[in-house]
């Protein structure tokens, strides 16, 4: 059987000078965005995890690193994260998760799973003021227009 490759996304620090990326492509062929800010590799592994250690153990000394992510969902709709902390971040960090008793990754898992679930909850009151303040000045079927028109004009085009 052969080992599967991961997409995974390499979110940098800073932007890569020309010679830094050509170092890094040497090790592993990367796509990059615009402003090479952001990289795109695939890594081949057994798990998404072995990937995701493999990457950082290849390309950390090499470029300024900040978060590796899993490109695509798991089965179970996850995005992996993988982050290095500095000592005195990793300490409070494992301070923090003592007090809840938990390992340090799953009181990471944790408190990254309640911020989302925060801000989606926040974003979903944000549009629904929004809406309710459309309607009041808004009969449904106008709204209804005003969303179809904006759903099939891509920004800025004026429609037809």
């Amino acid at each position: 059987m052969t080992m599967p490759f991961h997409a995974l996304d390499i979110t940098l620090t800073r932007a890569l000078t020309p010679a830094e990326l050509r170092r890094a492509a040497r090790v592993m062929p990367l796509a990059t965005n615009h402003d090479t800010t952001r990289l795109l590799a695939l890594v081949r592994a057994k798990t998404p995890d072995k990937a995701l250690n493999r990457l950082r153990h290849q390309l950390g000394g090499r470029l300024p690193i900040d978060v590796i992510t899993t490109h695509y969902p798991d089965p179970h709709g996850q995005i992996l994260l993988n982050v290095t902390f500095s000592r005195a971040a990793y300490a409070a960090l494992e301070a923090a998760a003592e007090l809840t008793r938990r390992p340090p990754r799953l009181f990471v898992q944790e408190v990254v799973h309640r911020a989302l679930a925060r801000h989606a909850a926040e974003e979903a009151e944000r549009l629904d003021r929004a809406l309710r303040h459309l309607l009041a000045d808004t009969t449904p079927p106008q709204l209804l227009a005003a969303l179809g028109r904006a759903l099939t004009h891509p920004t800025g085009a004026a429609p037809c």
